[in-house]
């Protein structure tokens, strides 16, 4: 196990009290934010967006009574909020 599981938990408490005020000293600011944004926002869009033509395609090539663009926009939504919750923890490890 690592390190972190043999810390007692007052040291646990200590540790992240640091880590919050390294936060916020650093102070990211506004554009941090909209960049942060921006980035989960396209995160899910362009998985969503390949799904779709994905899908429409499928739809051309194979006649189906289930519709593959419907299959195509959830598996892109589904596939593009891993990738945001990827990124999103990726950068709260940081701080």
């Amino acid at each position: 196990m690592g390190e972190k599981h043999k810390r007692t938990w007052p040291e646990e408490v200590g540790a992240k009290e640091q880590r919050k005020l390294r936060a916020r000293k650093e102070d990211r600011g506004v554009w941090f934010g909209l960049g942060m944004f921006g980035l989960v926002g396209w995160s899910v869009a362009i998985p969503t967006l390949i799904g779709i033509a994905l899908g429409v395609w499928l739809d051309r090539k194979w006649e189906s009574t289930a519709s593959w663009t419907l299959t195509g926009v959830f598996v892109g939504v589904f596939v593009g909020c891993l990738n945001a919750w990827y990124w999103i923890k990726r950068e709260s490890r940081k701080e």
